[in-house]
């Protein structure tokens, strides 16, 4: 900005604090800040003004003329509009790189999104299928198991009834090779 562009010297609304009001020197933002002006403090203002230019026009030896000047009021209510347009054009400034930044963001993280979505969705996929494949493997193994197993029992009980039976027949043959 140049300096011929630079607004005047005066109070404007803060741009890190909205609520408050910040010395603007001509060419940079000082450190003072304050609350804006209560109707009160603006009648006050105005009527200290109002006798200080009194005093300076007895000191000067100045009559006071009797033509009509313009009321203290409307000079602090111009101030007022003017601290109030600053502060809408602050906002509406404000809210305009808001949305540009918004914007911006949005279209940044839409490719991070698809960036990172494709190899999680692969990765997914993989542990889907190595998932399904696991389980079809231990339901087939229990099955074998299981047939395995009971494959077994059988066998001992069959091995269990065959021994009963060579016993009682290797009775009967060394009852009748006695004979």
């Amino acid at each position: 900005m140049k300096f011929a562009d630079a607004p005047p010297a005066g109070w404007y609304p803060d741009p890190q604090n909205r609520t408050r009001l910040r010395w603007w020197d001509g060419l940079d933002w000082t450190d003072i800040r304050r609350a804006p002006p209560s109707d009160a403090e603006l009648a006050s203002f105005e009527a200290m003004q109002e006798e200080m230019r009194e005093q300076a026009r007895a000191a000067s030896g100045q009559i006071p003329t009797g033509v009509p000047q313009m009321p203290q009021g409307a000079d602090t209510q111009q101030v007022i509009r003017q601290v109030r347009s600053a502060a809408r054009d602050e906002i509406d400034r404000a809210a305009d790189m808001f949305s540009q930044r918004a914007r911006q963001a949005t279209r940044q993280i839409e490719p991070l999104i698809s960036k990172y979505t494709a190899p999680a969705v692969r990765w997914i996929r993989i542990a889907a299928i190595l998932a399904i494949v696991l389980l079809v493997a231990y339901f087939l193994f229990q099955v074998f198991v299981q047939a395995s197993f009971f494959d077994w029992i059988g066998d001992r009980i069959d091995n269990l009834t065959d021994e009963n039976s060579l016993d009682a027949t290797a009775v009967v043959v060394e009852s009748t090779a006695d004979a």
